[in-house]
């Protein structure tokens, strides 16, 4: 186990890194009052903070990836050993539990993305929020967190599960057939959370309610529409990003023996 936990840690950061500029369009897509494209999000975020506005919090991620993807996949290992040799179950417990590790970065995060003003390292926002709520401020959204995790993580296991490489495929082939059926699931499972992700987010930033109430707010405000706010942004990146994942953690787990 404590392989995948490893190689999972290892696979986090391979795709954070690639495909962090269009995390920060998708949480300004869905903080925004109006709709906003993906090029108008960028302009937004160019005109504020110039390029390196792309990478704004980028710290808090790549100091969570390693946790967050080692529970990931390592949980995911564990309950496909004990609880259920289910792909798809296996992986929605693992992504249920995955909002312990990694709601406190996400909140610290999403508000050092939203806020161009905030000034500080992401300890400063850290001692805000607690400083405003407590410690339990650092835990807004997880309701929102762990569904969004649940439905993600269960969709991509259970479709790479579902289809693995071609038996006698070359290394390239499969590689390429990993990337292929990662971005699949990875798209389909980003397609049905994003509801959710959309109210985390906005509950991380400052809603003061609970999931539920949260998305009939959204939905009364602008429609079903409203829910899918930052969508495309969200499949650019973890379409792809979900395939980089795959393939860094077989290449780490394979690295590993």
């Amino acid at each position: 186990m404590y392989k995948s936990i490893l190689a999972g840690g290892v696979a986090g950061v391979a795709e954070i890194t690639c495909m962090y500029p269009t995390d920060v369009m998708k949480t300004r897509a869905q903080l925004s009052a109006e709709p906003l494209s993906m090029l108008q999000t960028s302009k937004m975020v160019l005109k504020e903070a110039g390029v390196m506005g792309f990478y704004r919090g980028i710290k808090i991620p790549i100091a969570a990836e390693a946790p967050k993807r080692a529970w990931k996949f390592g949980s995911k290992d564990f309950f496909s050993k004990n609880v259920t040799p289910n792909a798809a179950i296996a992986g929605a417990l693992a992504g249920s539990s995955e909002a312990i590790v990694n709601c406190p970065f996400e909140t610290i995060k999403v508000n050092l993305q939203a806020n161009p003003s905030l000034e500080g390292s992401a300890s400063a926002c850290y001692r805000m929020l607690v400083k405003e709520g407590g410690h339990m401020s650092l835990y807004r959204g997880f309701e929102a967190q762990a569904y969004r995790n649940c439905l993600w993580n269960g969709m991509y296991f259970g479709i790479i599960g579902q289809f693995p490489p071609p038996e006698g495929a070359d290394k390239k082939t499969t590689l390429l057939h990993k990337f292929s059926v990662g971005t699949m699931g990875s798209m389909m499972g980003t397609v049905a959370n994003t509801p959710f992700d959309v109210a985390k987010s906005r509950m991380q930033f400052g809603s003061g309610k609970a999931c539920i109430p949260t998305i009939m707010d959204i939905y009364a405000e602008g429609g079903a529409k409203a829910l899918y706010k930052g969508l495309g942004p969200r499949l650019v990146r973890l379409g792809p990003g979900g395939g980089i994942m795959i393939v860094a953690y077989d290449q780490m787990m394979a690295f590993l023996g």
